[in-house]
């Protein structure tokens, strides 16, 4: 079918972003991106008023269905929030997004389609990035949290063999405690913190006890190979029940991926006893815009609108 534009969002826990979306090479319109700050702390109003904003910079074709990428917990067929003690957007639950956003961005008679952010990242790398090509792919996003879809030619899988509950990794545990607990932001900072003894002595990201690890700091090395290699012993078995593809990682601490590939593969070994992995294993291609591309790729199935290729 013919390409078409599609206006799309990207709402995270720190921004928001808006795109149009060319349905024909899979790519963002250049110069149509926008991304700006939000506070996922905020209140409701507050939030909404910046998401819309960052809607309002685009000028999509009229009757362009749009798509939305959004973390959980989210009721994605009705677009209502559903958050609650997940640390951010607490103010949006049972809110119902989806009609504001039709309200205000199609005077009420248009479509807006979301879905799962982790999800978007996948079929935007299964698109256009580092698993194109491939029939199953499980897509990780390493960030504040875990984020994972489990993708067949494109469409998530929410049971099946290897498949977690609702596809969610987050939903696992390692020796009895959620696995966030062990691999996301927090845990790694605070697993620094513990191996150096300097709890709240200095303000750090990943990105900086990465940089020490490259460096060669032991206690920076530990901090990121410990998690990263549970995470490995734990998605391993997953990806081979699934008859995985590709494993493909996005998100803020994928961008050390020279740091956190070794152990990461490790775990993965371990967990199959050294059993050949016919899984692919590599970073995102299409890190700032593979969720964009899902999200429009979403829409315009949901709208009957057209196919991959091109």
């Amino acid at each position: 079918m013919a390409s078409r534009t599609i206006p799309v969002l990207e709402i995270g826990g720190t921004h928001v972003s808006a795109a149009l979306v060319d349905t024909g090479p899979w790519r963002v319109v250049a110069g149509s991106a926008d991304r700006s700050a939000l506070d996922a702390g905020g209140a409701a109003e507050e939030i909404v008023a910046t998401v819309l904003d960052a809607a309002r910079s685009l000028r999509p074709d009229e009757g362009s269905p749009w798509g939305v990428a959004i973390p959980g917990p989210f009721h994605y067929a009705r677009g209502v929030a559903d958050y609650h003690g997940v640390g951010k957007f607490d103010a949006l639950r049972g809110f119902d997004l989806g009609d504001t956003l039709r309200r205000h961005l199609t005077r009420g008679t248009g479509e807006v389609h979301f879905l799962n952010d982790a999800e978007a990242f996948a079929v935007g790398e299964w698109l256009a990035g580092a698993a194109k090509g491939y029939g199953r792919v499980v897509g990780v996003t390493l960030g504040t949290g875990v984020g994972s879809a489990f993708l067949v030619d494109g469409l998530g899988q929410s049971q099946g063999s290897g498949v977690p509950p609702e596809g969610r990794l987050d939903l696992l545990e390692v020796v009895g405690r959620p696995l966030e607990d062990t691999v996301s932001r927090r845990a790694i900072l605070a697993r620094y913190a513990v191996l150096t003894g300097q709890a709240g002595t200095e303000p750090l990201d990943v990105r900086d006890i990465a940089s020490r690890a490259r460096s060669g700091d032991v206690e920076a090395g530990l901090a990121i190979a410990e998690p990263l290699r549970a995470l490995g012993r734990v998605l391993a078995p997953r990806a081979m029940q699934f008859g995985a593809d590709i494993v493909v990682f996005g998100g803020s601490i994928s961008l050390a991926w020279d740091v956190i590939e070794a152990p990461l593969r490790n775990g993965m070994s371990e967990a199959t006893s050294g059993a050949s992995n016919a899984s692919t294993v590599a970073p995102a291609q299409r890190t700032e815009e593979a969720a964009l591309l899902g999200a429009a790729w979403h829409a315009t199935q949901r709208a009957g609108a057209a196919t991959p290729g091109g």
